[in-house]
């Protein structure tokens, strides 16, 4: 097992965007850049003050720079009163050729990697970026960091799996041992004697009372959080991205 990295923060909150058209639809964005729909601007205005309250002063938010995540972000650092920080490096997976493609465009005209994909086979041919490659950049930005008691991170489904498997030291037989993060749900990490310990993991808001945003609470064991390019699973065509 590799060493456990080392941040200059040892309290992460990992928070995925909200939801965006293309999610409804179970188009898989990678690093297009959809905007938030209605949807996943309310999620964002709902979730953040629950994001908020435990964290202490001077914590930091970090977001990838696509849009979706970073209007997400927005909603947080308006709550807490803080600055925002874009990095790249944050980026949700590049899929390659199955960017902008619906999980059934997918089915039909790359039927070899669309199964090597519910199989959670490494996928050929499709280009993007190598699955080892995500964690690598995201845990960089997470090292250039100043030093602060906690950071939330705002990312994607994606990388934000990717973070957690590299921080816990899963290696490839543990893939997909972590089920998938609805849009705007987070996990917490905290890093105690010398490794980290997953706290908590796909925590939402509580509905509102003008109806339920789409979005499973913890246990609830449903399938429509969909999975990402990397984590293929059945189920509806919701949300591909979603891990």
């Amino acid at each position: 097992m590799s060493d456990v990295p080392a941040l200059p923060v040892p309290r992460l909150v990992l928070w995925r965007h909200g939801r965006t058209e293309w999610n409804a639809v179970g188009r898989f964005q990678g690093q297009l850049d959809p905007p938030l729909d209605e949807v996943g601007r309310r999620q964002a205005r709902r979730a953040a003050p629950h994001v908020a309250a435990p964290l202490p002063d001077g914590t930091i938010v970090v977001s990838s720079d696509l849009g979706r995540a970073a209007e997400t972000a927005v909603a947080l650092t308006d709550v807490l009163g803080v600055s925002l920080r874009l990095d790249p490096r944050l980026r949700e997976v590049g899929m390659g050729s199955w960017e902008g493609l619906t999980r059934e465009e997918v089915a039909e005209r790359h039927p070899e990697q669309y199964a090597d994909w519910l199989a959670g086979r490494p996928i050929v041919g499709r280009g993007g970026e190598e699955a080892a490659d995500v964690p690598a950049r995201a845990l960089a930005a997470l090292r250039d960091l100043p030093e602060a008691p906690a950071a939330v991170v705002v990312t994607h489904g994606g990388t934000s799996a990717r973070v957690i498997e590299a921080l816990l030291g899963l290696g490839p037989e543990h893939h997909r041992a972590l089920g998938p993060l609805a849009n705007c749900a987070w996990s917490e990490l905290a890093e105690q004697s010398g490794r980290w310990r997953l706290l908590r993991h796909n925590t939402t808001a509580p509905e509102l009372s003008d109806g339920p945003v789409p979005g499973p609470q913890p246990g609830a064991h449903r399938l429509d959080a969909g999975a990402s390019p990397e984590e293929g699973a059945p189920g509806p065509p919701q949300d591909a991205d979603a891990l």
